[in-house]
């Protein structure tokens, strides 16, 4: 208890020192080319990147031997740099630029001057900080194909040149998605103010010194995000599941991803950011992440902080194999399956068990955006123990993943899973939400703002008068005139140029709850976006318009009878004009239904 308190203490008076001295001392870093290679020098030391990408567990990170900390964007990180800086960490402050496949258009003079504008006032805010290392200029901007694209390049360049113009002090580094096409080139041709590639490599990153010399990469680099393969990286079983490693497994490809991406290529590698220090929903509830939400962590962290520091952890992460379904793994709804199990901890404690069943995600793509938490299928554990689970699996057909969590007396955890099929055409089970007391974990996003949305703000915590539950979304357009929209979208901020959405075959309508602050307010709703004309469109569209809302909650129906429902990427939308003034409009309970007929 007393070093606890101790080390509390200790940080709270660096976070107070910090904010006293108003980010007034910057630590100059320097990147220098000797005979044996390029390294960095921090305060005029050697300094090797022992890194993790993550905002969260920051004592740990520092107590496993870690030294450093990447974010991907700028916003409101000064309690992030105070923080880190008190616990002697550095930190990578990241520039987040606008990707093609989220509707930002390179070509597009305004929005390239406007995010240009926002680098510079990030720059300018945080280059004093002492806890600042370097500049990552964009991750993964160019995109998935031949990432050669000289309108980003340039866009990357001329902000890259700009910091450097601003702060002399600190290195300027790009990060792109692997190292394929045209990125080594084009950072080559039109990078002269990027001093750093950064690469985001996972099944490849063992081998990224050899294939990075081969292409021509001179410049230093660094692996700024790796760890387990990823989804894209692993082939699919019959019905098209991916199998995920086990906990025990991926620590020896975080192992062996820093001993041959890194420490192999001394004169080129400045260190790395290990993905990711934190909990993540990506694919899986637990494909990515080294610790799980309650903060337990992983073996992945235990064989960092032997990497990092020289000696693994006192006591270690339980061990567990992959998880053994007795008999097909396809079958019948409702039928009943024995799935084993076999742990072990290493200091032969106490152990506790969890399992759960979780209807799979249809998202598997590459990119990193937000998903949300796959619900747990409540009463599908008839049994459970360390050796086995009997699960009773539902009677809607469709591809489902049972997951095994692990827990030990010490803080430390396992997981492992298996994908497990019902047999029978996919129907979603109804009713599927699309909004109930607020934004997280519901199946769409509301990303796809529209029109003048620059008057627009929404609230989807609204505790004021709810139609049902602890709250209800607050929509306000402050246009006196125009027009503002917010579209639902599976993956978030999907127009059309990604595959995802929801199969709701079966559905015959959608309903939902609206109501006006004064009544009068004319909305106009629907269902599915994006046409034919993107490569991946709404199967179908509905939409209810003109609709005169009364100041009571009142219930609203689109009909979906008719509707292909087969792939939903867009599962509502609402848009509204200005009145002469102000409008605001309250929705709740939106959600798709089957009637029996």
């Amino acid at each position: 208890m007393f070093n606890r308190v101790h080390r509390t203490v200790l940080l709270l008076l660096g976070l107070m020192l910090s904010h006293s001295s108003a980010w007034a001392v910057a630590i100059p870093v320097e990147l220098n080319k000797t005979d044996d290679g390029w390294q960095l020098l921090r305060d005029g030391k050697p300094y090797f990147i022992r890194g993790a990408g993550g905002k969260t567990a920051l004592q740990e990170l520092a107590a496993a031997g870690g030294n450093s900390i990447r974010t991907w964007g700028s916003d409101d990180i000064d309690t992030l740099l105070d923080e880190a800086h008190a616990l002697g960490l550095s930190v990578t402050v990241g520039i987040w630029l606008g990707h093609e496949r989220h509707g930002f258009d390179y070509s597009d003079e305004a929005q390239v001057k406007a995010q240009f504008e926002k680098a510079r006032q990030a720059v300018l805010r945080y280059k004093d900080h002492p806890a600042l290392l370097l500049w990552g200029v964009g991750n993964e901007m160019e995109g998935f194909a031949s990432g050669d694209n000289p309108a980003i390049w340039k866009a990357v360049n001329d902000i890259a040149s700009m910091i450097k113009d601003l702060d002399p002090a600190h290195p300027t580094m790009t990060i792109t998605a692997e190292i394929g096409g045209g990125r080594i080139s084009s950072i080559a041709k039109y990078g002269t103010a990027i001093d750093i590639h950064g690469i985001n490599s996972y099944g490849g990153s063992p081998s990224i010194p050899e294939r990075y010399r081969a292409k021509g990469g001179t410049k230093p680099y660094m692996l700024t995000e790796f760890g387990p393969p990823g989804t894209w990286e692993i082939g699919k079983n019959d019905w098209g599941a991916v199998t995920e490693l086990t906990s025990t497994q991926k620590a020896l490809q975080y192992k062996k991803s820093y001993q041959q991406g890194v420490l192999s290529a001394p004169d080129l590698a400045l260190g790395s950011y290990v993905f990711i220090w934190g909990y993540k929903m990506e694919a899986t509830a637990t494909w990515f992440g080294m610790f799980l939400p309650d903060g337990s962590s992983l073996a992945a962290v235990d064989a960092m902080t032997e990497l990092w520091s020289g000696k693994p952890p006192e006591n270690l992460a339980p061990v567990v194999k992959p998880l053994i379904v007795k008999g097909d793994p396809q079958v019948e709804p409702g039928s009943e399956l024995r799935v084993m199990s076999d742990i072990n901890d290493p200091e032969k404690g106490e152990i506790k068990v969890r399992w759960v069943l979780r209807r799979e995600t249809k998202d598997e793509q590459t990119g990193g955006d937000y998903r949300a938490m796959i619900p747990d299928i409540e009463g599908a554990i008839i049994e459970s123990s360390s050796e086995h689970a009997l699960v009773r699996m539902p009677e809607y057909p469709g591809s489902y993943r049972l997951f095994l969590y692990v827990y030990d007396d010490a803080g430390k955890a396992a997981t492992a899973n298996v994908p497990i099929l019902v047999k029978g055409k996919a129907r979603t089970p109804m009713p599927f939400l699309v909004y109930e007391d607020g934004f997280e974990d519901m199946p769409w996003a509301p990303s796809g703002w529209m029109g003048s949305y620059e008057e627009l703000t929404l609230d989807g915590d609204h505790a004021d008068n709810p139609h049902s539950g602890d709250a209800c979304i607050k929509m306000r357009y402050q246009g006196k005139f125009g027009w503002v929209g917010v579209a639902w979208q599976h993956p978030a901020n999907n127009w059309g140029d990604s595959d995802g959405g929801f199969d709701l075959t079966g559905a015959t309508a959608l309903e939902f709850w609206a109501r006006g602050e004064w009544g009068d307010e004319r909305i106009s709703t629907g269902v599915g976006l994006i046409g034919k004309n993107k490569p991946y469109p709404d199967s179908g569209l509905a939409t209810l318009g003109d609709i005169v809302l009364e100041k009571a909650w009142k219930k609203y129906v689109i009909p979906l009878d008719d509707i292909d429902l087969s792939s939903i990427k867009t599962g509502f939308s609402i848009s509204l004009k200005g009145q002469q003034r102000s409008v605001t409009v309250y929705l709740d309970s939106i959600w798709f239904i089957r009637e029996k007929k």
